[in-house]
Formats: structure tokens, C-alpha cells, sequence
């Protein structure tokens, strides 16, 4: 490769939930695997509080609430920023509300969801559509995009990636913590490629023993 020749790369991917920590921890091993493989994230939107809007009863009541207005506020509030500023907002708009949201562990409150706003200098009027059902069919057109892929019984993140043959791999997770940096990044990676593009697999599991650890 000559100095001017520039490397193509993978694009892959990325469903998120920005209340989600699970998510997160996925999105920042993301950034981690940019770093060391010849990969581009893609940023897209998924909503914890469309996947279970038909089965809220069945939930204990700490999800319930956090599934109600609380949880769509977020993610409305990407969605139309990703609509009016374009898509290479949402991934910085994803970080500063997951670190506000996560790391910080502020919640997903309304004055977040503005800090968040001004740290990547969007307006301030865009929490407005955090109230909004505006764009609400924009989130289910790419919730839905996202779950296709990989089916209902999953949930937030969602990656889909071009295998060796050109054909689609899609898997929901890896559910990892902490957050893999450097060459182990990178191992994490080819791993999961190459299980998750092995014809016929499925699931891989054990019980989670900590939660996420925003280190």
C-alpha cells in the first residue's frame, strides 16, 4: 500500500439503546476495536421501551417505569437530532449521554439529556422532542431494521458486520465488562466473528456474576 492508497474499511453496524449500560460497555469495546482492526462503527437506534411496549405487565415495576416516558426520552432526542444535524451527530451525542447517564450515573433525566446537548454543541431546543412523537416512527423504522436481523427474543446492542463472503453476520451483544481495550479488543473481535459467522450457531452463556464496571 503507497502512502496515498487509503485502506477501506469495514463499516459495522450498531444498535443502541442510550439507557442501556449493557449497551455501553458494548459501544465503548467498539470504539476500542476502531482503534486496532480496520473497522468504522455505524450508529443507529433501537428502544428497550418498543421491544417490550406489549408486554409491560409482565415486567417487575422498576422496568416498567424506566420503559414508560423516562425511556423514551433519550432516544427520541438522538432520533431527531440524527434528522435534523445528520448522522455523524449520533455517535457523539450517544457519548456524551452515556457517559452523563452511565458513568457519571446521573440517569436519564431531562437536564442530562440538555448537558449532553450542549457538550456536542446541538441546541438546546432539541429536548423538546424528548415529549415528542414526532420521529417516533423513524425509531421503529430502525428498531426494527436492527431486531430483524438478529430476532425478538434479543436485545440492545445489536451489530451486524459483512462476513469473509460478503454475506451479513449479525449478533445481539457481546455482554462484556469491563470494557476490553487494545489487543484484547481486538481479540474479543475476531472471536466473536468467528463464532457468530459459524453456519448453524446460536448462543453462547453463562451467569453474569458483576454488573458493568464503567472503569
Amino acid at each position: 500500500m503507497t502512502d496515498t492508497q487509503v485502506r477501506e474499511k469495514t463499516p459495522v453496524d450498531f444498535w443502541f439503546d442510550p439507557l442501556c449500560p449493557w449497551a455501553w460497555m458494548t459501544s465503548r469495546w467498539m470504539l476500542e476495536v476502531e482503534k486496532v482492526r480496520d473497522v468504522e462503527v455505524r450508529w443507529h437506534v433501537m428502544s428497550l421501551a418498543v421491544l417490550n411496549e406489549n408486554k409491560l405487565d409482565e415486567l417487575p415495576e422498576r422496568y416498567r417505569e424506566l420503559l414508560g416516558p423516562k425511556g423514551w426520552a433519550p432516544v427520541r432526542v438522538v432520533v431527531a437530532a440524527q434528522q435534523k444535524f445528520g448522522d455523524e451527530v449520533t455517535g457523539k451525542l450517544y457519548t456524551a449521554l452515556g457517559t452523563k447517564i452511565h458513568n457519571e450515573d446521573r440517569g436519564a433525566t431531562r437536564e442530562v439529556i440538555a448537558d449532553a446537548l450542549a457538550e456536542v454543541g446541538l441546541p438546546a431546543e432539541l429536548l423538546a422532542y424528548a415529549d415528542s412523537d414526532e420521529y417516533d416512527q423513524v425509531l421503529r423504522d430502525s428498531h426494527n431494521d436492527g431486531i430483524e436481523r438478529v430476532g425478538q427474543e434479543v436485545g440492545t446492542p445489536v451489530i451486524s458486520v459483512p462476513g469473509a463472503d460478503g454475506d451479513e453476520v449479525a449478533f445481539f451483544g457481546p455482554v462484556v465488562t469491563p470494557t476490553p481495550r487494545g489487543e484484547a479488543a481486538a481479540r474479543l473481535w475476531d472471536g466473536t466473528l468467528l463464532v457468530a459467522s459459524t453456519p448453524g450457531f446460536y448462543e453462547i452463556k453463562r451467569t453474569r456474576t458483576q454488573g458493568p464496571s464503567f472503569e
